[in-house]
């Protein structure tokens, strides 16, 4: 598929910038857990944390998920404050927060892996994220690449047409690499989740970007 293009035209020369994607069924789900703590003391909320985020860790295990798939990524303890009238804000207690990222591979299990997982840490449990990612974009960015030449040609050769000559030989390309990112799953952000729910797929675009320059024959 394409999308509209950039052209610009020099003396004898003519430059394009053609824009082609793909798509492709995603195969990879990753998620990122927190447990959160509050406790009156850092020690308590700290070690509340750490007992919420083992529970998740050790569940994803027992479902099968690979230890290199299961990464530490955030950690942190703060005061806990609140307003009260006449007093102004007053310590309260403490807040303890840890991560996980998880990387899970297959997607048709996916949904009752997180459930279980949710379901291990607690109330204290929270899903910051899921997105659904290509393990290897590198055939569906072939066939983008693929989609973004051809119409980076067919826009220079209208051109070259308009301008009463053809296409000569290519002087130069230029291949640009958009980042779309991974594809968030709406509604699951923030939130906790003791039943499976349904994760669909959907197609993830992939996008390229080719910018080329042809001599033109007169």
């Amino acid at each position: 598929m394409t999308r509209d293009s950039q052209v610009q035209v020099g003396t004898g020369t003519v430059t394009v910038a053609g824009t082609g994607w793909a798509e492709a069924a995603p195969d990879l789900v990753l998620v990122s857990v927190e447990a959160e703590c509050r406790a009156q003391s850092v020690a308590e909320a700290y070690a509340a944390a750490g007992e919420g985020l083992a529970a998740v860790a050790s569940a994803l295990r027992g479902r099968g998920v690979a230890p290199s798939d299961i990464r530490s990524t955030g950690l942190s303890v703060r005061a806990d404050l609140a307003w009260r009238d006449g007093e102004g804000q007053k310590l309260v207690g403490y807040v303890a927060a840890a991560s996980l990222a998880v990387r899970l591979r297959d997607l048709g299990n996916a949904s009752a892996v997180i459930s279980d997982a949710v379901l291990a840490g607690g109330d204290a449990v929270r899903l910051n994220s899921l997105q659904l990612v290509l393990s290897d974009e590198a055939g569906v960015r072939a066939q983008a690449r693929d989609a973004a030449w051809q119409d980076a040609v067919r826009a220079a050769g209208q051109y070259a047409s308009l301008a009463s000559a053809t296409l000569g030989r290519v002087a130069s390309v230029t291949d640009q690499r958009p980042s779309p990112g991974p594809v968030p799953l709406a509604g699951l952000q923030r939130a906790a989740a003791t039943e499976p729910m349904a994760i669909e797929p959907g197609l993830n675009p992939v996008e390229a970007t080719v910018t080329a320059t042809w001599e033109l024959r007169y």
